[in-house]
């Protein structure tokens, strides 16, 4: 099982990136996919996660602000984070879970994760 995240770079206040997470050693359908974050002095966090199964869940400080998504063609997942906000500022890792995802974001839920990518916003 490999997930590899990309896409991470700085930003200003109100900008927007797009992060990617490439999964390959594992049937992709059949599992959910998600991001966390952590922050510097800070616990990891969940922000967001995919499944085919019950669809995408937010963490409620990202919510309307970001949009998680899955390319099944590419075994890709995406996450469009816009309006960043400084507080976004963290190391982003993507995970595998299992067929579903949490109603609320977590970090337990997760058996594999990628490398972390790293998101600066900044002025």
């Amino acid at each position: 099982v490999q997930l590899q995240a990309s896409g991470g770079g700085l930003v200003q206040p109100g900008g927007s990136l797009r992060l990617s997470c490439g999964a390959s050693g594992f049937i992709f359908e059949d599992y959910a996919i998600g991001w966390s974050r952590q922050a510097p002095g800070k616990e990891r966090e969940g922000v967001s996660c995919i499944s085919r199964i019950n669809g995408a869940k937010y963490t409620n400080s990202v919510r309307g602000r970001f949009t998680i998504s899955r390319d099944s063609t590419k075994n890709q997942v995406y996450l469009q984070m816009n309006d960043l906000k400084p507080e976004d500022t963290a190391v982003y890792y993507c995970a595998r879970s299992d067929r579903y995802c949490r109603t609320v974001p977590g970090t337990r839920e997760y058996d594999y994760w990628g490398q972390g990518t790293l998101v600066t916003v900044s002025s």
